[in-house]
């Protein structure tokens, strides 16, 4: 049964919440718990090349911020290049997972709360010097301050959960 067709036999609220997931995508195969060692490989990874790449540094995003050097939008730039061509080559060529997967691709909707997270995300960025996705890898170089960065996501992802329903979506 399609994700699609599964989520239009769902209450409203729940098609509704559907529609604002970032992945519908499920995949129905299970692993032995260990095979989640590999994801843990691929993390140590990213955040060896995190750290080398200075991608983590806080003075690097804060120059990114301040317009004063390229390395940031240099990295990023390249990973929505990397990111469009790859998309554009799994559509081409109907590529699968490594499991024989289709990969299927879902249109989004625009509305106004991505425009309000979008700024609300970079303010704090900006201000931390901090992403969710290199936090870890800060905490990990000996950034310890950097846990109440940490916190604060964490504070802030429960506090949207809490007030979803309120808020401009």
């Amino acid at each position: 049964m399609s994700i699609i067709k599964k989520i239009n036999e769902e209450p409203k609220e729940y098609q509704e919440r559907a529609l604002d997931a970032v992945c519908i995508n499920e995949s129905h195969l299970t692993h032995p718990w260990w095979h989640n060692f590999k994801y843990l490989a691929v993390g140590l990874a990213f955040g060896i090349i995190f750290v080398k790449a200075e991608i983590i540094s806080w003075f690097r995003i804060q120059e990114m911020f301040r317009l004063q050097s390229f390395h940031m939008y240099g990295v990023i730039g390249s990973a929505i290049a990397i990111g469009a061509l790859s998309v554009f080559i799994i559509k081409k060529f109907n590529i699968k997972t490594i499991h024989g997967e289709e990969v299927e691709f879902h249109k989004k909707e625009f509305n106004k709360g991505q425009v309000i997270g979008g700024l609300l995300f970079g303010l704090g960025w900006a201000i931390t010097g901090a992403c969710p996705g290199p936090l870890f890898a800060q905490i990990g170089t000996g950034a310890t301050v950097i846990s109440i960065t940490l916190l604060s996501a964490i504070l802030g992802t429960w506090v949207y959960g809490y007030f979803r329903e309120k808020l401009p979506h």
